[in-house]
């Protein structure tokens, strides 16, 4: 395990652009609106969808597994990568959700973070690949047992 690298795992750059392309679609419907009310709501919708590929930016990579002698992950977040060593992992497990009528898989985080306990979520958007595979991998790097 010691000769292991790291692996990441992030949002899709295609993705990304993809929805930045939708925001800036939607900045031409806005200048294109021929009155106030649609020109303002297109316009927060351009904006937020901008900020959502601008969010989806930042965070990359979303989750870094780092084996070896001090095992550790890194996970993206607004404001920087925050490192979280071995010890400070309580759990880690694969979860499923019903959402829009289907099963969407997901990858659950517990981690001790300033003395505060904090779950992180993960989905195949932010992570880029299937939950299961992320899962297997932290299992395999002994970051996580099969339960």
């Amino acid at each position: 395990m010691n000769d292991a690298q790291p692996v990441s795992w992030s949002t899709p750059p295609a993705g990304l652009l993809a929805v930045a392309g939708g925001g800036l679609l939607l900045v031409a419907a806005a200048i294109a609106a021929q009155d106030g009310p649609s020109r303002l709501l297109v316009s927060i919708g351009a904006v937020a969808v901008l900020a959502m590929a601008g969010l989806g930016l930042r965070q990359r990579p979303r989750l870094t597994m780092i084996p070896g002698r001090a095992p550790r992950l890194v996970v993206g977040t607004l404001t920087g990568p925050k490192e979280y060593p071995l010890d400070h992992i309580d759990r880690i497990r694969m979860v499923s959700y019903r959402r829009i009528g289907r099963k969407s898989a997901m990858l659950e985080v517990d981690v001790r973070h300033n003395d505060t306990e904090r779950l992180l979520i993960f989905s195949r958007w932010d992570l880029g690949t299937n939950p299961h595979d992320v899962y297997d991998a932290l299992v395999v790097n002994g970051f996580a047992t099969v339960t």
